[in-house]
């Protein structure tokens, strides 16, 4: 009885409520129950000291908002960091996958949104392995570009012969470019090594600085073109061979920043791939792996609120307003992560009632319209030749304003793991990437049939004006923002390379550990570590 007594003194003491406390006398009676009133030893006191704490410990609960490849990377990091018991609420309004999304034609599914993964994308190699998924290589066709009136350019079968004709048109640049290209990467590799040793950047900025210094933070405030012309690139070689690559992966010129630049020009790089059944399957897999809570709905506003905890004391939390459907709900949350572009077309959300204000966000996100069509491809149009003699694969375009296509492919379904080839005996389907939607008559200019067409608009990445600022990563004490690295570049490894940093940093500021956020010097500390 004196123990018992003991115990509801001592619970008394804890500042919680009274269901709580009558969980904790039932396990309390229990326990004695099953000790057969022996005496108090060591071992029953531990047991009594845990439900205790387990009782009074405050569960951390942190929202995700956004469940693209940044959102659910960053969901499965935090898992990983925080623990089984932190509760995780990630806010989706549409598909999960977010700009990964796929168009389906005739029952088959063909990549719409974000579709090719370099070999050296490390995250997305691990998340492929670990999360049971499987590997398909892009199609690698031949490759023509087109000014508007012939081809200037057009890959053959032969490599000798590619080549030759490279060093004929343009010496060798095209060297030179792959050289630059790799440099570029090399340094760009060192994150996963200071992401495997749980180091985060508080800036995009610092984050970049960290892998190439200021040659890198030179590359993100320059144009493209003016990097490449103080490199003693030609003209000709810009215009034919990089600004097509421009186009087809940014829909943009040589106006875009250096270092997207480079990150464009890698996906010219043989081995090139994407995920069986879908690259949105990624992002699922990782919500499943990560247990979180899927919330479908659209976030309203974000407001800094101060609650009383259990344990009595006053805590700095978020209230984050939500829509589903025509019903509006709010939830408390200590931790936020906001992983989709804070822009009014996009995401319109509200942040309420913070001093200082949050800064607002005007960057504009570039439109692109993607078509699917399967149809016979009429090659008069690009070439002289007719289809039975057409072999190219994919064509890009020049910087010319009469094209109304950035550029147009063969595609193979999601499920596929082939390089179709334009034959006359059938049709095909061909993806066209495009700055508006293509009329009927533009169709039919393209191919001298077709069967069927979808589309879809995205706002597919920043429109790239060099030099600019990356939005903050950290915008308040615990809220974070992941789509600012998008201004460096858009893909979807930098967007798991952010959601990785943000869990990190996330993680080190709820919990104190400033030396593992903006080291100085780190690849020289870490190169030195065995």
């Amino acid at each position: 009885m004196m123990f018992i007594c003991f115990t509801i003194k001592l619970l008394c003491t804890i500042k919680t409520n009274v269901p709580r406390v009558l969980n904790i006398l039932t396990a309390c009676i229990f326990l004695l129950t099953a000790g057969g009133c022996c005496p108090i030893h060591f071992d029953f006191l531990k047991k009594i000291f845990y439900i205790i704490r387990f009782a009074t410990m405050n569960t951390e609960k942190i929202a995700v908002i956004g469940a693209g490849i940044g959102g659910t990377s960053a969901a499965y990091y935090l898992r990983q960091k925080f623990g089984k018991d932190v509760k995780i609420d990630v806010f989706e309004k549409g598909e999960v996958g977010g700009r990964l999304a796929t168009l389906t034609m005739q029952g088959q599914e063909y990549e719409s949104g974000g579709s090719i993964i370099h070999p050296l994308n490390l995250h997305m190699k691990r998340f492929v392995k670990d999360l049971g998924l499987s590997a398909v290589q892009s199609p690698s066709g031949l490759v023509g570009v087109y000014n508007g009136e012939t081809l200037v350019y057009e890959e053959s079968s032969w490599f000798i012969i590619n080549m030759i004709k490279l060093i004929w048109y343009y010496g060798f640049q095209s060297l030179r470019m792959h050289m630059w290209v790799e440099d570029i990467l090399d340094k760009f590799m060192r994150i996963y090594r200071y992401q495997s040793h749980d180091y985060a950047f508080s800036s995009v900025e610092k984050l970049l600085h960290s892998l190439g210094g200021d040659d890198f933070l030179g590359l993100f405030n320059r144009s493209l073109l003016e990097t490449l012309q103080k490199a003693g690139f030609s003209e000709k070689f810009l215009d034919e061979i990089i600004t097509p690559v421009m186009r087809v992966n940014y829909g943009q010129t040589m106006n875009i920043n250096g270092f997207v630049g480079a990150v464009s020009m890698s996906c010219t790089d043989p081995g090139l791939w994407a995920v069986k059944g879908g690259n949105k399957l990624v992002c699922s897999r990782l919500l499943q792996a990560s247990k979180s809570n899927l919330i479908s709905g659209s976030v309203m506003s974000i407001e800094e609120k101060t609650r009383t905890k259990q344990t009595g004391n006053p805590t700095k939390v978020y209230e984050v307003v939500y829509q589903t459907g025509p019903e509006i709900h709010s939830d408390f949350y200590d931790i936020v992560l906001v992983a989709t572009p804070l822009n009014q077309k996009m995401s319109n959300i509200t942040f309420l009632n913070f001093d200082p204000p949050i800064e607002e966000f005007h960057q504009y996100y570039e439109p692109l319209v993607t078509t699917l069509i399967k149809g016979q491809l009429n090659s008069t149009v690009f070439s002289s030749r007719a289809l039975d003699e057409f072999d190219l694969g994919t064509i890009l375009t020049t910087d010319n304003p009469d094209l109304f296509i950035n550029s147009i492919g063969l595609v193979s379904s999601v499920e596929e793991n082939n390089n179709p080839q334009p034959k006359v005996e059938r049709a095909h389907v061909w993806k066209v990437f495009s700055a508006g939607p293509l009329t009927k008559e533009q169709i039919l200019k393209l191919f001298v049939s077709y069967d069927y067409a979808v589309k879809q608009s995205w706002l597919a990445y920043p429109h790239y004006t060099p030099p600019e600022k990356c939005p903050s990563i950290i915008l308040h004490d615990q809220l974070y923002y992941l789509n600012g690295i998008e201004f460096a570049a858009s893909a979807m490894e930098m967007s798991a390379v952010a959601g990785y940093n943000a869990a990190l940093l996330a993680y080190h500021r709820w919990n104190g550990h400033t030396h593992m956020i903006d080291q100085e010097d780190l690849y020289e500390k870490l190169k030195t570590e065995l």
